[in-house]
C-alpha cells in the first residue's frame, strides 16, 4: 500500500513538472493582448468602426462640388430626330454624344455640414465601441485567469496535504510494527491518504478544466502548448478603500469608460441629425452647369440627283399672281442616287461636328419644399424621438454603471471581512492540528481525531484561498471601473 501511494505521488509530481516544462507560460497582459487581437467580437466591432469612418469621410466629401462626365455611342433606326440637324430622319444613322455636368449646393440650411458632423461623432462612437469590446474581453480574461490561479493553488494545497498524510502514514506504520498502536490506526491513515489522493486529482481536474476555459476564451488551438504564470497573490498590488470610494470611482468611470463616451458621442450625433431633418423643410439652392457636344452621320450618302420635271397641276396648288396672271406653284421632282457608307466613312467629319455642336450652360436652381406627403415633418419628429431614445440609453447605462460600482464596493468590503475572518480560522485550525500532532505522537489522540483536525485545516486553507482571490478580484473590479485597467 505504501509503495502504491509513493508511486502515485511520484507520477503526479512528474506529470505536473513535465507539463510546466512543455507549456508556454503566459502572464495576464499576454493573455489580454492575445484575446483582443484574435477575438471575433472585437474584430466585428473594428469592422463597424471602419465602416463608420468611411461614412464620415463620404459625408465630408459631400461638401465638395460634383463633376460627372458621360458619353454614348449607338445606331438609331426608323423615324427619329437627327441630333445634329434637329430634323426628322427615316434612315439609319450613327450617333455619339459627350457631356460634362457639374454642380454644388450653395444653401441647404446646413444639411451637408451637419451630416458631416453627425457622421464624425458616429465614427468616434464606433471607436469607443471597439474599446468597450476590448474592455469586456479583458475583464473576462482576468476573471478566468484568477480562476485558474485559484485552482492551481488548490492543487498545491492538495499536494501538501498528501505529503502530510504520507508522513503520518510512515510514523503510524513504525508504531504499528513496534506494537505501540493497533493496525486500525494504520488503516484509518491509509484511508485518509486515499481520500487526499482523490482530492488531489479532483483539484487537478478543476485546474485543467479552468485552463481549458481560458484557452477557449483566448481562441487557442488545442495543440498549442499553454500555461499561465503564477504571481504571488500576496504580491498583487491593490489600491486602498480610501482610493476606491464608490462616488469617486463613478465620477472617474464616467470619464474613462468607453460605453459612457460612446453614449455622449451618439447624443451629439443625434442632435446634428435633428438639424439635418430640419433642413429638409427649407429651400435648397444649387449652382450647376454642363458642357455638351454630339456627332451623327447617316449610313447612306447621296451620290447624285436627276431632274425629272415638275409635279402636275391639280388646281389645289398655291397660286402666285404676277401682272394679274395666276401662276401655280409646282414642286420640282428629282431622283436621288445613294450608296451605303463604309465604316470609315461613317466617321467622316467627326471632329468638325463636335466643334460646331459644342455648347455650354450654367445656371442656378432653387428647390422649395411645398408638399411632400409630410415627409419633412415626419422625418423631423422621428429625429426628435431618436434623440430622446439615445438620451434614455445613456441615462440607463449611467444608472447601471452607478449600481454596479456601489454593488462592487459593497461586495469588496464583504470580501475583505471574510478574508480577515478566514485568517483567524486558518490560524485556529493550524494550532489545533499542531496540538493534535503532538498528542498523537505521544498516544493521547486517535488517528481518526488527527485526521479530522487535518481535514479541518485543509478546508480552512481552501476556503481562505477562495476568500483571498475573491477579495483580490472584487478590488480589481473597482480599479477596472476607475479606468486603471487590469493588472496583477
Amino acid at each position: 500500500m505504501r509503495k502504491f501511494f509513493h508511486l502515485l505521488c511520484l507520477m503526479a509530481v512528474v506529470s505536473q513538472a513535465s507539463a510546466q516544462r512543455a507549456s508556454d507560460n503566459w502572464d495576464l497582459r499576454h493573455c489580454i493582448e492575445h484575446a483582443i487581437q484574435f477575438n471575433i467580437s472585437i474584430k466585428q466591432a473594428d469592422i463597424q468602426a471602419r465602416i463608420a469612418a468611411l461614412q464620415a469621410k463620404q459625408a465630408k466629401y459631400n461638401l465638395y462640388p460634383s463633376i460627372n462626365g458621360n458619353t454614348s455611342t449607338g445606331v438609331r433606326f426608323g423615324r427619329s430626330i437627327d441630333p445634329t440637324t434637329n430634323a426628322f430622319a427615316t434612315t439609319q444613322f450613327l450617333y455619339q454624344n459627350f457631356g460634362i455636368n457639374a454642380g454644388v449646393q450653395l444653401y441647404n440650411y446646413g444639411k451637408l455640414k451637419n451630416s458631416q458632423l453627425a457622421a464624425g461623432f458616429n465614427a468616434q462612437a464606433a471607436l469607443a465601441d471597439v474599446a468597450k469590446a476590448s474592455n469586456d474581453i479583458a475583464f473576462n480574461v482576468a476573471t478566468y485567469y484568477l480562476q485558474v490561479l485559484a485552482a492551481k493553488e488548490q492543487v498545491k494545497i492538495s499536494e501538501i496535504q498528501i505529503a502530510q498524510t504520507q508522513n503520518q502514514y510512515d510514523i503510524t506504520k513504525k508504531r504499528v510494527d513496534a506494537g505501540v498502536l493497533p493496525e486500525l490506526n494504520l488503516a484509518e491513515v491509509e484511508s485518509q491518504l486515499a481520500q487526499d489522493s482523490s482530492n488531489y486529482y479532483t483539484s487537478k481536474g478543476n485546474y485543467e478544466q479552468s485552463l481549458l476555459s481560458l484557452r477557449a476564451l483566448l481562441n487557442l488551438d488545442p495543440d498549442v502548448l499553454f500555461g499561465i504564470e503564477t504571481p504571488s497573490v500576496d504580491q498583487i498590488p491593490i489600491e486602498s478603500f480610501a482610493d476606491l470610494q464608490p462616488q469617486a470611482v463613478f465620477e472617474m468611470a464616467m470619464q474613462y469608460q468607453p460605453l459612457q463616451k460612446a453614449n455622449d458621442l451618439r447624443i451629439k450625433a443625434a442632435k446634428k441629425n435633428l438639424l439635418v431633418a430640419q433642413a429638409l423643410k427649407y429651400p435648397t439652392l444649387t449652382l450647376g452647369g454642363n458642357l455638351s457636344t454630339n456627332f451623327s452621320n447617316s449610313f447612306k450618302t447621296t451620290t447624285g440627283a436627276t431632274f425629272l420635271g415638275y409635279s402636275p397641276i391639280t388646281g389645289a396648288e398655291p397660286v402666285v399672281v404676277l401682272s394679274n396672271v395666276n401662276y401655280y406653284v409646282q414642286n420640282p421632282i428629282y431622283r436621288i442616287t445613294q450608296k451605303s457608307r463604309s465604316f470609315g466613312d461613317l466617321w467622316s467629319g467627326w471632329g468638325k461636328q463636335l466643334d460646331n455642336n459644342f455648347g455650354q450652360n450654367v445656371g442656378i436652381s432653387l428647390t422649395v419644399p411645398i408638399f411632400n406627403g409630410y415627409s419633412g415633418r415626419i422625418g423631423y419628429q422621428t429625429a426628435e424621438l431618436n434623440l430622446k431614445s439615445v438620451q434614455l440609453q445613456k441615462d440607463l447605462a449611467d444608472q447601471t454603471l452607478r449600481q454596479n460600482i456601489y454593488s462592487a464596493y459593497t461586495n469588496a468590503v464583504t470580501a475583505l471581512q471574510k478574508f480577515n475572518a478566514g485568517k483567524k480560522t486558518v490560524e485556529s485550525a493550524q494550532k489545533a492540528y499542531d496540538f493534535a500532532i503532538k498528542r498523537y505522537e505521544v498516544g493521547l489522540l486517535s488517528s481518526l481525531d488527527l485526521i479530522t483536525n487535518q481535514n479541518n485545516l485543509l478546508k480552512a486553507k481552501l476556503s481562505q484561498l477562495t476568500n483571498q482571490y475573491d477579495y483580490v478580484f472584487k478590488m480589481k473590479l473597482l480599479e477596472f471601473y476607475k479606468g486603471k485597467g487590469l493588472k496583477l
